[in-house]
């Protein structure tokens, strides 16, 4: 799998990065899309592409998936287990996502300028007054937003302690959640391991947890984010019964 994989990840990368800026300016002049949604268009067929390299050692499956589940604006929580969680957005049937992340993607020199371009919140670096301003522009037009709440890879497959960042912005943008939990990824490609195994992978959407419902609460957000943790490790412990996420 790793000798036909690795070689192919790079040409992949490689290939994208050369072809970016022609194809970059074919999509401006004929779409007249603002500039960070083309480029968010672009990491999601980047992200379909690792599904054809990975084809014949993996499976990708969604679940949830009905008319209108996805629609914006909305804000996304996903759990986190690997790297290769964020090509899997590509499982979603939309493109036009920004991404919360902490501070160390942006240092990886090839990701970088792409993650500008699609205008990524660097959470902490911004500072949270900042992140709500950005965020909420995005979300008036539509978009998406979505943050992996953890903050870092689960190294043994079980849920960690939630951030609040996501649920704050929910109850302060009056915008709703929208749980993914995803399992597979940590067999594929776990932390620590630098090959790659072949796995199932699974995608399934969770109903959406609007703000409203938590707002009679002292705390909103707290009591948001424990709900929707609640919600995602009954899922998680459904889609994989050995008990992964407690």
């Amino acid at each position: 799998m790793n000798i036909i994989v690795a070689p192919l990840f790079f040409l992949w990368t490689i290939g994208t990065i050369a072809v970016f800026p022609a194809v970059f300016g074919v999509l401006k002049i004929f779409t007249f899309r603002e500039n960070y949604r083309i480029m968010r268009t672009l990491i999601w067929l980047y992200g379909r592409g690792w599904f054809l390299l990975l084809w014949p050692f993996a499976r990708f499956k969604r679940e949830g998936f009905k008319a209108n589940s996805i629609k914006g604006p909305c804000i996304f929580v996903v759990n986190h287990r690997s790297f290769f969680d964020t090509y899997c957005m590509a499982l979603l049937t939309v493109s036009d996502i920004c991404f919360a992340v902490r501070s160390w993607p942006f240092k990886i020199f090839f990701y970088r300028p792409f993650m500008h371009l699609a205008r990524y919140l660097d959470v902490e670096s911004l500072g949270w007054e900042k992140t709500v301003e950005t965020a909420r522009d995005i979300l008036s037009k539509g978009s998406f937003v979505l943050f992996f709440p953890e903050g870092h890879r689960s190294r043994d497959g079980r849920l960690k302690r939630f951030y609040s960042g996501a649920f704050k912005l929910s109850i302060e943008t009056r915008v709703p959640v929208v749980p993914l939990c995803m399992t597979g990824t940590e067999v594929l490609f776990p932390p620590g391991r630098w090959w790659f195994a072949p796995a199932r992978i699974k995608l399934r959407v969770l109903p959406r947890v609007y703000p409203d419902a938590f707002t009679h609460h002292v705390n909103p957000h707290t009591e948001m984010r424990k709900h929707v943790k609640e919600l995602m490790v009954e899922n998680l412990k459904d889609m994989e019964p050995e008990g992964y996420a407690k």
